[in-house]
């Protein structure tokens, strides 16, 4: 498989015949997320020819492109022996990241979500408070005092997988996954916190719910949350949480 080392460290591989892996590190840290935003932004900022979209993950980005227009747009600059779309597509990226700056800040939304935690909307909250010998109130007064750093989407759509989750109450995930989750679940596996933007099977310690929803097909983007994302949790009561239930079911 081909590959390139660009001068920022990074490694660009070919995935299939449309697409490419920038790979920056090999583990989640605040620094390589900043690269992958910092060039997702540069380069949806000033597309390519034939580009189509890209995928940030928590150590790489993949750009998706389209091979028929990268050979055409470089048949009209020049003459020459024929070239891969994916030499023409790396050429470009590695272009981009030895001479894009990561020395400036990130500019972060941050996006409030309100959660009733416990009971039916967090049937594993008691068993996370046991894990840790703490109370219910304690966590979850130390899961919606914190805020969390959606490093990539993905799962299911719009699922975000967020960092900065702490110690005090991180748990491993259910020995058995539940076969069917409620949209709107917020869960804890390992150092991470995220919530279910749809139904769907999952084995995350459940420990509350919001009546947001997260995932909206027909907007666009339709996931309410995005890579960068510093998210913060609001505890609601179950009466606020009926309330802004069904203020979101009539949108």
């Amino acid at each position: 498989m081909n590959q390139t080392v660009t001068k920022a460290s990074a490694v660009i591989s070919p995935l299939g015949d449309s697409a490419l892996v920038i790979t920056f590190g090999d583990s989640i840290q605040y620094d390589i997320h900043k690269q992958i935003k910092t060039y997702k932004d540069s380069i949806e900022s000033n597309p390519f020819p034939g580009f189509v979209e890209c995928v940030p993950a928590f150590t790489n980005l993949t750009i998706f492109y389209n091979p028929l227009e990268v050979v055409a747009a470089v048949g009209k600059k020049q003459k020459k022996e024929f070239v891969s779309p994916f030499e023409v597509v790396s050429s470009i990226v590695q272009s981009k990241l030895e001479n894009e700056q990561t020395e400036k800040e990130l500019n972060h939304r941050t996006v409030s979500i309100p959660v009733c935690y416990g009971g039916e909307y967090g049937p594993d909250l008691e068993y996370v408070a046991r894990h840790h010998n703490l109370t219910t109130e304690e966590v979850i007064s130390i899961h919606s005092e914190g805020e969390y750093l959606a490093y990539m989407i993905g799962f299911a759509p719009g699922f975000p997988f967020l960092g900065g989750l702490s110690e005090r109450i991180a748990t491993p995930r259910r020995p058995s996954p539940r076969t069917s989750i409620p949209a709107g679940s917020v869960g804890i596996a390992g150092m991470q916190t995220g919530v279910y933007p749809i139904s769907t099977p999952g084995g995350w310690q459940l420990i509350g719910q919001t009546p947001i929803k997260l995932f909206l097909p027909e907007q666009n983007p339709p996931s309410l949350l995005q890579a960068g994302d510093i998210i913060k949790f609001e505890p609601i009561s179950k009466e606020e949480y009926q309330e802004m239930q069904a203020k979101e079911g009539e949108k």
